[in-house]
């Protein structure tokens, strides 16, 4: 397969949250706003670029019987930089994100990665798989996130879309709102799919 098709397999085919329904705890809990969308799957995507090149580079030396627990331990290891530099860096966002930043190291997207691509590929097909991915997830939640905002607060990523007499639809910013955009969001993509075929 072409490093293209590495790459752009989880924008659309794969796209973790959309097609393959992987990390939809943080996808449905911290996309109340867009710009959470976009912190948190940056930061996912991070982990996701570094954790694929160290397996990678070390699939050959890691044993088979502690394969698992050494893809955690090198997921943990940067999901610990992660954090350290929002909180440094981004402390609003740190925040806003909270205990969703930790459990990026048991993200179901990430550790399957780790086991499915990259302990089995060289290293630049995993990198570009680990961008590729990384980038789909972070537009999953990026639409999800704006999708949120724009319906229940009126704005989109800070700026205010509708007028003044907006009423806010206050449920898309709350849990059963990230159920609700994320069905709709899930029929629209299946239906465009259907229409490609």
């Amino acid at each position: 397969m072409s490093l293209a098709r590495e790459f752009t397999k989880g924008l659309w085919r794969d796209n973790a949250v959309f097609r393959l329904l992987l990390g939809l705890c943080p996808a449905l809990a911290v996309t109340t706003s867009a710009v959470n969308g976009l912190g948190m799957g940056f930061a996912t995507t991070f982990v996701l670029v570094c954790s694929n090149f160290v397996v990678a580079s070390l699939r050959k030396v890691i044993p088979a019987r502690v394969r698992i627990p050494s893809f955690i331990v090198i997921i943990a290891s940067f999901v610990t930089v992660v954090q350290l530099c929002m909180e440094a860096y981004f402390y609003d966002l740190h925040k806003a994100l909270g205990i969703f930043i930790p459990l990026i190291v048991v993200n179901c997207l990430i550790l399957g990665r780790a086991e499915a691509y990259a302990s089995r590929n060289p290293l630049l097909p995993s990198v570009v798989d680990g961008v590729g991915m990384g980038l789909g997830f972070t537009l999953a939640l990026f639409v999800l996130g704006s999708v949120r905002e724009l319906f229940g607060v009126g704005t989109l990523l800070g700026f205010t879309v509708f007028g003044a007499g907006y009423q806010p639809l206050i449920l898309m910013i709350l849990p059963p709102g990230a159920f609700i955009a994320m069905g709709l969001l899930l029929a629209g993509m299946n239906r465009i799919e259907s229409l490609r075929k």
